[in-house]
């Protein structure tokens, strides 16, 4: 029995009955239809609506009997993941593209192309061993001991960009050859030639050269000694290009290295992915708009906090990782999200217009 209002307003108790054969839970089934009410009788809506909701929940309860698992409250409380969460969404593969040869290109790996660095990331370094290299040669020179800051500064630059810009021992560029010539073979002796890979490199490569990605070797390292110590522990093959001390002139944190690098690979520089250890290789690779997975084995995770991603040992990546981090929104794949303008508010030279106030209205 409910109340209603008819047109005038007034309410009227009507009655409204429900022939039910079966009440079981939340299952109604219902006798045959009665029939239409006349259409001069008043309609109640809200019987109507209480009907929705009953026909809504019963299929809410169909539902649950396929899924015997309240998921949603052991999400929230952070028991399990639902399993259609996983794996996760893959940003790189996107169904909505309309060109099918650009989903089948994108869906592989031959889009995107790694750059490594040599020291602190394919094979392990001694940062001792380059600063006791440095303090040998000034003695040498008779120069006064490098500073610690001075050392820190010239990490991972060249030999004749450090000896020139940053020591400014001298300015001739046969004396600057000859010095960063002689640094080098110090370098060498101090290291003994013996190689060890980074834990987790080797299996990282040998991935990548399952799926075809491309990949280059970039070092500030002479060329004949790179290629030496790649031929000492076997990963020669593995490199489509490599970027050595000759090939450019500035180390990092200028990005000639790895821009030469994806010339070489023949990719856009939003298409590769570099691979470092130190702030400055992050610096370098956001400067030439590449996407950076930085190696925390001789900083603290926190203090890379500016690279796109942190690893402690690069078999912790994926393929999945990479594609998801070198996903760009360009032309050919869609739209991507308009980029904010910031409004200038214009100052005016002249001040403000005073407003005079009529002291008569207060008398």
């Amino acid at each position: 029995r409910v109340s209603v209002r008819d047109i005038s307003g007034k309410q009227k108790p009507i009655s409204y009955r429900v022939r039910v054969t079966e009440f079981t839970g939340r299952r109604i089934v219902v006798s045959p239809l009665l029939p239409r009410l006349k259409a001069d009788r008043l309609v109640n809506f809200g019987v109507e609506a209480r009907a929705i909701e009953l026909t809504k929940e019963v299929h809410a309860y169909r539902e649950e009997e396929r899924s015997p698992k309240n998921w949603k409250d052991e999400i929230e409380a952070g028991i399990v993941q639902k399993p259609d969460l996983w794996p996760p969404e893959n940003r790189a593969d996107k169904p909505s593209l309309r060109n099918p040869r650009l989903r089948h290109e994108r869906m592989g790996c031959g889009w995107i192309a790694a750059i490594f660095e040599w020291e602190g990331v394919i094979i392990k370094d001694n940062p001792e061993l380059e600063k006791q290299a440095w303090l040998t040669l000034a003695e040498e020179e008779g120069r006064s001991p490098i500073p610690a800051f001075m050392l820190r500064r010239i990490e991972g630059m060249k030999n004749e960009q450090a000896i020139s810009e940053i020591l400014c021992w001298s300015r001739d560029p046969a004396s600057v050859k000859r010095m960063a010539a002689r640094k080098e073979e110090i370098y060498q002796s101090l290291q003994g030639g013996v190689y060890r890979f980074c834990n987790g490199s080797s299996e990282f490569v040998d991935i990548l050269m399952h799926y075809n990605i491309p990949m280059a070797l970039v070092s500030t390292r002479p060329r004949k000694t790179l290629e030496a110590a790649m031929r000492t522990i076997g990963i020669e093959e593995c490199f489509s290009a490599i970027v050595a001390a000759e090939d450019v002139c500035r180390g990092k944190p200028d990005p000639e290295m790895f821009l030469y690098a994806a010339q070489l690979l023949e990719f856009i520089a939003e298409r590769c992915i570099v691979f470092g250890n130190s702030n400055q290789t992050v610096e370098a690779a956001h400067e030439a708009r590449m996407k950076c997975v930085a190696v925390a084995n001789k900083h603290l995770v926190y203090e890379l906090r500016a690279a796109d991603l942190v690893v402690r040992r690069l078999d912790e990546l994926s393929i999945v990782d990479l594609k998801n981090l070198a996903d760009i929104e360009s032309p050919e794949f869609g739209p991507g999200e308009p980029i904010p303008e910031m409004e200038i508010e214009e100052e005016d030279d002249e001040p403000p217009a005073s407003t005079a106030i009529d002291d008569g209205i207060f008398w």
